[in-house]
This record gives structure tokens, C-alpha cells and sequence, in this order.
């Protein structure tokens, strides 16, 4: 990756080159060959280049420093947070100042907020659910330990998003497998139904029989949320094979879809049914 300026000064490139197809114009100024693979840390490499030294990566962006390609795609805005009293500003970049104190790292290349205030900065924005589902997601990956977070957001001055980060830090378990399994979570406790145990071992006579989303052990009935990733080969069958295990050590299955999850009555209608049965 290079400034554009600084090679046509120094003559190792002429324009008429530059604008040839062995280049990347990733943003004003700044190129990359055209066979390096786009992804959002390439944006961030291709901003970091051209924003003030006192800068740092954060946001979503920081998250996917941390956690990978899961937390920003390459068609997602690099994200900067300046100090206060720095001003700058670039196309295709989200912006914002807060103070850094010592919450930054650094590669020797990039520099971006550390793993706890990185959650802590995103669980201060959007919806409250949005702030748990992110939280459990960056907890579950290894991004950050969910009891600093506790402990930075107990210790937020009041500001903007400080009562909904400590509300998210305390919903999140970090247990949940996938953002679906976060928001089944949430819309259970909204439907005032009793808490289930997560990630839940089934065991009959000492023997593993499977691992369910959530359980009601005493109830013997295991809510699984159905993805997409049921479909994948060989699946069905296993599915079939779990579910029959679970069937003879008298386990009942609530199985839940994405659909289901946009018709929150009738779900935890279904739920509270199975759960007088």
C-alpha cells in the first residue's frame, strides 16, 4: 500500500501507470496492487495511512481487528475515533471524538481501541437488544471478558449510551452460539417466561446425549433455534439421529426459526404451552 503523491514524486511510477489496472485506488491518494485481496482491515490500512497519527480504529472496526470478518465486511465504513480537539474528516470514513486515554493498541501499523472498550463503545449505541446480541458475540469469539466489560460500564460516567451499556452488560451471558440464539434469549425474558439454561448438556444414566440451546431441565424440554446450517450435508440426518436420543430419555423439542422470531406472542405462547405440558 502507497500514497499516490509519493511515488509519482520520487518517479517511481508515472501517472499513466498509476492508472493502470495493476493498481487499486482504495481511497484519494491511496493504492495497493490490484491481486491483494479487498477486506475491511484493508480499508482500515488504506485510513489509517492518510488519518492524523493520534487517531485509532474503533467501532465496528476495532471489533473486526479483534474477532474477524464477522464484525465488518469490506463494504462497511472504517470506523475513527479522534480526541478531543482534533479535527479531520474523510469520505467513506465514520468519525467521532471521545477521549483515548490508554484504551489503544497497536501493531506498529494500526492502532485501535483495546478489547473492553471496544465492546463498551459498541454496546453504547443502537437498541438495547442490538447491544446484547453484539456483546454475547464478541464475548463468545474470545473479542473480550464479559466481566471488564461489567466492571467499564459500572464505572461510565453519565454520557450517552452509559445506561444502556450496563443494561447490555448485564443481559449478555456470552453463551449464545449465533445473534438468533441472543435474540431467542431476549424474547423469552421479555415474555416473562422463566429463564432457561443455555447451551444445556443432556445426559441420561451418565451418558451424553446432546447439547440443546436452552433447556428447562425440569420440564425436560429443550428449546433449538434452527438455522440455516441445518441444511448442510449429512445434517438432517444427525439432527434426526439427536432428536431420537432426546425422545427416548423423554426430552420434548421446541424448535424455533427465523420466522418465528418476528412473531414473538406466538413463540412464547408455544413455549409457555410446552412448558405446561
Amino acid at each position: 500500500m502507497f500514497r499516490g503523491s509519493g511515488v509519482l514524486r520520487r518517479g517511481v511510477l508515472t501517472r499513466g501507470q498509476l492508472r493502470t489496472s495493476a493498481y487499486r485506488r482504495l481511497r484519494p491518494d491511496v493504492y495497493v496492487l490490484s491481486t491483494v485481496p479487498v477486506t475491511h482491515r484493508l480499508h482500515a490500512e488504506a485510513v489509517a495511512l492518510v488519518a492524523p497519527p493520534v487517531a485509532a480504529l474503533g467501532g465496528h472496526t476495532a471489533a473486526a481487528l479483534w474477532g474477524g470478518p464477522e464484525f465488518a465486511g469490506p463494504d462497511d465504513p472504517v470506523e475513527v475515533v479522534l480526541p478531543p480537539g482534533i479535527r479531520w474528516h474523510a469520505s467513506g470514513v465514520r468519525v467521532r471524538t471521545a477521549p483515548l486515554a490508554d484504551a489503544v493498541v497497536s501493531d506498529g501499523s494500526l492502532r485501535w481501541t483495546d478489547r473492553t472498550r471496544t465492546a463498551l463503545d459498541l454496546i453504547r449505541r443502537g437498541s438495547l437488544e442490538e447491544a446484547v446480541v453484539v456483546l454475547d458475540r464478541l464475548v463468545h469469539v474470545g473479542v473480550c471478558d464479559l466481566t471488564f466489560v461489567r466492571s467499564a460500564a459500572a464505572a461510565l460516567p453519565r454520557c450517552r449510551g452509559s445506561r444502556q451499556a450496563r443494561e447490555a452488560a448485564a443481559l449478555a451471558d456470552g453463551l449464545a452460539e449465533s445473534p438468533p440464539e441472543s435474540r431467542l434469549r431476549l424474547l423469552i425474558r421479555k415474555g416473562g417466561l422463566p429463564e432457561p439454561v443455555p447451551q444445556f448438556e443432556v445426559r441420561a444414566d451418565g451418558r451424553f446425549l446432546a447439547r440443546v440451546d436452552f433447556a428447562y431441565p425440569e420440564h425436560r424440554l429443550a428449546i433449538e433455534y434452527d438455522g440455516l446450517w441445518h441444511a448442510e450435508p449429512g445434517q438432517f440426518a444427525r439432527d434426526r439421529q439427536r432428536l431420537n436420543r432426546l425422545s427416548a430419555a423423554g426430552w420434548r423439542v421446541v424448535f424455533v426459526t427465523a420466522a418465528d422470531l418476528h412473531r414473538p406472542e406466538e413463540l412464547v405462547s408455544r413455549i409457555a404451552g410446552a412448558l405446561r405440558g
